[in-house]
């Protein structure tokens, strides 16, 4: 055996990559996390930081002035954003789930009309793919695109839409033939300035309250027909595959929320006494924290490979990407559980962010489709059906 072979390790651009991110976050996105959440604010101070180094967008391909970074880079940033401030790893995540589709699908003329701009951090761009009716079961959208000339007529509602107030771009799913049901769905980018478009309240939520969320409303919005991504018919596949190269990222959000509990956890153990010993001299503390740490590289590693897959360009994302999501963030919710549990009365205070991290972490179970999707998509890949 080649003692210099790895089976699988990060190159140094990626360990490059991690410090850099970690540096920044701990620097200029960690000291802003708790007044974000307290007050339901969007992070701009995380914003403006990633956007000048350049991590807001990393995925954007070359030819679109963009980075030009692989899929495990993007998780990486995502991760290590995520491991300080949530509501913060949102914009570079919801960046990619914004743009993946007109990456994957649109022609390349409308792809040099809206990447640069996200790539050089001038714009946002956010996803309309649900509704209120229609959140698992996305093909019962209900929002129209009738044709009328060289331009499509949208009416209808999107909800829960992730930083929708700060994003001037939006890719959005309608119904262009109802007959033809998931096949008569396309896909559309939308621009905030567009008549009849308008951007909802902000909705009160348990966690990320520094990303805005909001329902997004179409009443006679024009949109030049140049703007569909792809072939009309066609915005539903685009979507799947959109988040088979997205629900990774999300996956290593919650990896990332699951190390900064842990990491706190960690600290508190090892510095608080209890009958004259350190908490984290007694044996069952030690299970605990080594089940946290265990389960959540297991996560990460397994991030990593769907990443890979999905960079590499491999048919069959389904189940991988679904498990990498799926079981990430039901360890973020277990670690994060028990990282409150190991502070005990002080991590049910806001005095430590394990509190907050729990929250946050909750919703990495419910979007880019709930676990219990997850395991339907895993099921069927593996029944064959």
């Amino acid at each position: 055996m080649n003692p210099d072979f790895d089976i699988y390790q990060l190159d140094d651009e990626h360990e490059y990559l991690r410090q850099a991110v970690r540096e920044l976050s701990e620097e200029q996105i960690k000291p802003h996390a708790t007044d974000v959440d307290e007050q339901a604010r969007f992070p701009q101070e995380a914003l403006n930081a990633l956007t000048k180094a350049g991590f807001h967008a990393v995925h954007i391909p070359e030819e679109y002035d963009g980075a030009g970074a692989d899929s495990i880079a993007a998780c990486i940033v995502i991760e290590e954003v995520a491991r300080v401030c949530m509501s913060s790893s949102l914009i570079p995540a919801v960046n990619k789930l914004g743009s993946m589709p007109i990456i994957l699908s649109a022609s390349d003329e409308l792809k040099k009309k809206v990447l640069p701009s996200i790539a050089s951090g001038e714009s946002m761009i956010s996803y309309g793919l649900s509704e209120r009716e229609a959140g698992s079961d996305a093909a019962a959208m209900k929002t129209r695109a009738q044709k009328d000339g060289d331009n499509y007529v949208l009416n209808g509602t999107k909800a829960w839409i992730t930083n929708s107030t700060e994003s001037d771009w939006f890719t959005v799913m309608a119904v262009t033939d109802p007959e033809k049901k998931a096949n008569g769905i396309s896909a559309f980018v939308v621009h905030k300035d567009d008549e009849g478009f308008e951007v909802g309240p902000k909705e009160k939520k348990l966690g990320i309250k520094g990303s805005p969320t909001c329902e997004l409303h179409f009443s006679n919005c024009v949109i030049p027909a140049d703007r569909m991504i792809g072939d009309e018919g066609t915005g539903f596949k685009t979507a799947l595959k959109t988040l088979d190269h997205t629900r990774p990222t999300i996956g290593s959000q919650a990896v990332g929320v699951a190390q900064g509990a842990l990491d706190v956890a960690v600290s508190y153990i090892k510095d608080r006494k209890q009958f004259g010993s350190r908490i984290s001299d007694f044996q069952g503390i030690q299970w605990m924290v080594a089940d946290m740490a265990m389960k959540t590289e297991a996560a990460r590693q397994m991030c990593y490979v769907a990443a890979a897959r999905a960079e590499r360009g491999e048919p069959n994302l389904g189940f991988i990407s679904s498990a990498a999501k799926c079981l990430a963030s039901d360890v973020a919710m277990e670690v994060t559980t028990n990282a409150v549990q190991l502070l005990g009365g002080a991590g049910y205070t806001r005095d430590f962010p394990v509190e907050r991290m729990m929250r946050d972490a909750k919703i990495t179970q419910i979007y880019e489709g709930t676990n219990q999707v997850q395991r339907i998509v895993m099921a069927r890949s593996i029944l064959g059906r």
